[in-house]
């Protein structure tokens, strides 16, 4: 004989009810079935479950402890069934999202925000990659969806713009230079300055142009992050140039923002695997991120140069 689904079934339904009638009433059978189901168990496993005292069954220590066994059990089918029902319905889900460090501080948690308000079941999880390896991971479609700062499309991958815009100067309250309502290259002249990394591509065509225009600048800091820069400005560290989506999230009473009077382009885009089997929340929350998107765009066009 083996030890069979039901036979475990009926064990729990007396455990649950403490009498055979009961159990039986729960399984929608017989008193005789439920013994003889219970006999057999005892039989397969080799071990007494049950006293039998004035015809009620007392649980032994042995069908104790088989019983917390049985309970693990059930309960991981229980969450199996409730993932089931989930999934029919898309209740639940779990979305997967590779990005910049910088854009999981700005434009990113909007996104989240919006998409939560109407799945607040799902679950979004969020892994913060630097280039090159962040387009590598969509490549492999590890993930869902990505966010980027470049222009081509990573290998079997789409690619769709989400932000076009300026990067910007950033500079402590009080600095002399809040009186402009833009920045040239030569205002920097002699100026402390917080730089990027020095393989961060903005960073390259930052010092480009100050290289073309002949301006000095004292390099007094490097950072690796624009949220890092931002900080060492507010504390009044020396002056930089940033992306417009960290400042703009940093700006306040010790952090002013200044348009450039040159052109360092800074792009967004959103990224989808070709070949990853898409979630069926996927398409609700680039809805998000394309709303997020824009309401950032028009913030960043309508930012008064003397804010």
């Amino acid at each position: 004989m083996r030890l069979t689904h039901r036979q475990i079934e009926v064990f729990r339904a007396v455990m649950a009810t403490g009498q055979v009638t009961r159990a039986a009433a729960a399984l929608r059978t017989s008193q005789p079935t439920v013994s003889r189901e219970l006999a057999q168990l005892e039989e397969v496993l080799d071990l007494p479950l049950f006293d039998r005292v004035r015809g009620r069954l007392r649980p032994t220590v042995r069908a104790l402890a088989l019983r917390e066994e049985v309970e693990r059990s059930y309960l991981g089918l229980d969450r199996i069934a409730a993932t089931a029902r989930s999934l029919r319905h898309f209740e639940h889900g779990r979305l997967t999202i590779s990005c910049l460090p910088a854009l999981s501080h700005a434009l990113l948690p909007d996104a989240i925000r919006r998409f939560m308000a109407a799945h607040g079941q799902a679950s979004v999880a969020v892994s913060t990659l630097e280039s090159p390896l962040l387009e590598e991971s969509l490549t492999e479609q590890r993930f869902d969806l990505g966010l980027t700062e470049q222009r081509e499309a990573p290998p079997a991958t789409t690619l769709t713009t989400l932000i076009e815009a300026d990067e910007v100067c950033v500079l402590p309250t009080g600095h002399p230079l809040l009186a402009r309502r833009t920045v040239r290259p030569r205002d920097f002249a002699d100026l402390p300055f917080v730089s990027l990394a020095p393989t961060d591509p903005y960073r390259l065509q930052i010092d480009a142009v100050f290289a073309r225009q002949h301006v000095t600048r004292r390099m007094a800091l490097e950072a690796t992050s624009a949220v890092a820069v931002c900080m060492m400005v507010r504390h009044g560290l020396g002056v930089a140039i940033v992306n417009p989506l960290t400042a703009t999230e940093l700006v306040g009473p010790d952090l002013q923002v200044r348009p450039l009077a040159f052109s360092i382009p800074f792009h967004v885009a959103l990224v989808m695997p070709e070949h990853r089997p898409a979630s069926p929340l996927r398409e609700a929350f680039v809805a998000a991120l394309r709303t997020a998107a824009a309401d950032l765009q028009a913030r960043l066009r309508l930012r008064p140069a003397t804010t």
